[in-house]
């Protein structure tokens, strides 16, 4: 009697036709929770024997222990907190004056205006709100003599304003 070697068996389940094989659809339906994502809940409070019993892994008693505890940021266990125990350091002046910014270079680009005020600054966007206060800076030269109100002015601005040919007037503030 003749009988197959191992190698021509190997070689007839190969050649097997593609459509035997079983083509398997991946869906909601068949889809497999991986090895290791849901970790076993921790048996608690069950004897010594457990390795969580007695304390059940929470330690000693008191507020710690306890089900629902749940503390503040920086809380140290009625202990005055660090954040409380350091010095206090600064100071906000209320009464600080904010001044929007403007430059005699941004005036320069003013062109066919004989008095500038804050609604032309606005107006051709170098400041943002004409309600607030304006300052007027040195930064910059200016050529042409041009009329300029403004709530404050440096004491460079005043003087390069005043050698083009230009007036200023301080106008209270609003």
């Amino acid at each position: 009697m003749k009988t197959k070697s191992p190698e021509t068996k190997k070689i007839s389940a190969s050649k097997k036709a593609p459509s035997a094989q079983k083509i398997i659809r991946l869906g909601l339906h068949n889809l497999e929770i991986p090895k290791g994502a849901h970790k076993q809940r921790r048996v608690l409070g069950r004897g010594p024997s457990s390795g969580h019993g007695k304390t059940s892994t929470r330690g000693s008693k008191g507020q710690t222990s306890r089900a629902g505890r749940h503390f503040y940021l920086g809380f140290e266990g009625g202990q005055s907190p660090l954040v409380r125990r350091f010095p206090k350091r600064g100071f906000t002046n209320i009464f600080k004056k904010e001044f929007q910014i403007v430059n005699l270079r941004d005036l320069e680009r003013i062109k066919g205006v004989s008095t500038i005020t804050a609604d032309i600054l606005a107006e051709k966007g170098i400041i943002k709100d004409k309600a607030k206060a304006v300052k007027i800076l040195a930064d910059g030269e200016i050529k042409n003599p041009i009329n300029i109100k403004a709530q404050a002015f440096s004491k460079k601005a005043e003087d390069k304003i005043k050698a083009a040919g230009g007036s200023i007037e301080v106008i209270s503030n609003v």
